[in-house]
């Protein structure tokens, strides 16, 4: 299949050949919603904690005798049922990550690319050359090839400082290494800006 190769300028220099195993990958929509809630689940925290009643302080003291008293029994003043008292089965720190299989989360990766490809949501730069950081020049370089303002992903092949620091201020845009690449990054921002080289490097 042939992809347009823009320039920095935004203009046309030539059509790419890309291997068909991204473009033609099948969209399994099944085994991205699985990556992505993988990802998702790894990002958690697991720090949310609670106090049982044996954790809560006081409640050492029986509130008032077991009979005679006219009142239902009560053995702490602790007891989940009462004002501050412990919570039953609350939230205790965990951990909440998990894997797939390496060729699953793979097979994930192409069927993002290739959901990306079908809604021309890619775009193929020739080279991202920086030899100063200069966030101007890569706002310049957004809006040339008509993705600024909206959220992006830069992949290329090697981050360098230059490049990094001219980005990292541009709000929704992020940078990555076409080697650190997995099917959640790619399906969360709207465009994906990637360097020919990088492509190269994928197929």
């Amino acid at each position: 299949m042939q992809i347009t190769v823009y320039s920095s300028e935004g203009k046309e220099i030539e059509n790419l050949k890309v291997s068909d195993g991204i473009i033609q990958c099948p969209v399994r929509c099944k085994l991205l919603r699985d990556a992505v809630k993988m990802y998702e689940a790894n990002k958690r925290q697991g720090n949310a904690s609670t106090k049982t009643k044996a954790e809560v302080a006081g409640g050492g003291k029986k509130p008032w005798a077991q009979k005679h008293t006219g009142k239902a029994r009560a053995g702490s003043n602790r007891s989940p049922i009462w004002r501050g008292g412990g919570i039953v089965f609350g939230p205790k720190p965990r951990d909440y990550s998990y894997s797939i299989p390496k060729r699953a989360r793979k097979e994930a990766l192409y069927s993002a690319l290739a959901s990306k490809f079908k809604d021309r949501e890619v775009v193929v730069v020739d080279n991202l050359d920086f030899s100063v950081p200069k966030t101007k020049k890569m706002v310049l370089i957004l809006k040339s090839l008509g993705i600024f303002g909206e959220s992006c992903l830069i992949v290329i092949s090697k981050v360098t400082e230059p490049l990094l620091k001219s980005s990292r201020n541009i709000p929704s845009v992020k940078m990555m290494e076409c080697g650190d690449l997995n099917a959640y990054e790619i399906l969360k921002p709207k465009k994906i800006l990637i360097t020919k080289q990088a492509l190269g490097s994928l197929g």
